[in-house]
């Protein structure tokens, strides 16, 4: 997003991103959540359009109704205000794993045509790589068993790469067909979002295709951030800023994280 066009809105890229990803939860759904954008996005569309998305996080929380941004998957909000806790050994073997999760949130280092993640290391060889990242963590189990999988990653050359130097997490492999022969039960990548747009993967194909834009970004600008050739969709739309209601309900979950300027 051009900072022009975040100024002129009143609103930064990271809103933008936020709103986009909240707007793709559906009341009712049970969603894998991560710190960071990720438990921003869902905790916006728990407090407008979807008080009843159950969020789960990794520590073994299940339905957390945090007043504010929790900190990291630890925070002690999120086991006061669930309606479980679990070990969590019992989150993956019992949720993840059998496909009861409607929606995860992945981040990624580096992403290719067709959403597969990499979070290992960067450069040609795993025992000596130029840079080692933090690794897998539950990604992997994420992007393989959940129903659906959200990806926010910021688009640029360094992230958006034709191939990953590592396949931490499985998006479509090499295209379709691709995780039904691994034995992946979760559909994959329905969702990329970017702090330029938005891309979906094509359904013949699982190739990812820009299908939106933020408001002053270009498709130019898009593929000028796109290490390979950037499928576009014949129907691209310009996507709505964030609303009035949005950004009052997020700027107040910020507000009341502790060690922001607003909090108690």
């Amino acid at each position: 997003m051009s900072p022009r066009a975040a100024q002129a809105g009143e609103f930064t890229a990271d809103e933008m991103m936020t709103a986009c990803a909240a707007r793709a939860l559906r009341d009712g759904m049970t969603c894998f959540v991560g710190i960071g954008l990720p438990s921003a996005a869902a905790n916006l569309a728990r407090a407008t359009h979807a008080p009843g998305l159950v969020l789960i996080y990794e520590s073994g929380t299940i339905g957390a109704k945090p007043g504010w941004l929790p900190l990291s998957i630890g925070d002690g909000v999120l086991a006061e205000t669930a309606a479980a806790v679990v070990s969590v050994p019992e989150i993956f073997n019992y949720w993840l794993q059998p496909g009861r999760i409607d929606v995860g949130f992945l981040g990624a280092a580096q992403l290719d045509r067709f959403g597969n993640i990499n979070t290992t290391v960067i450069g040609s060889t795993y025992a000596n790589p130029k840079v080692r990242l933090p690794g897998a963590g539950g990604a992997p189990e994420i992007a393989a068993f959940c129903r659906e999988v959200i990806i926010i990653v910021r688009q640029n050359r360094r992230s958006f790469v034709e191939r990953v130097d590592f396949v931490t997490s499985v998006g479509y492999g090499t295209g379709r067909g691709d995780r039904e022969r691994l034995g992946l039960t979760g559909a994959g990548p329905r969702k990329v979002i970017t702090d330029l747009g938005v891309l979906e993967p094509d359904p013949e194909t699982g190739e990812l295709t820009l299908t939106g834009l933020y408001p002053g970004v270009t498709p130019e600008q898009a593929q000028a951030g796109t290490g390979w050739d950037l499928a576009i969709s014949d129907t691209l739309e310009v996507l709505a800023p964030p609303s009035a209601e949005e950004l009052s309900a997020l700027r107040a979950l910020q507000a009341m994280t502790p060690g922001s300027e607003g909090s108690p």
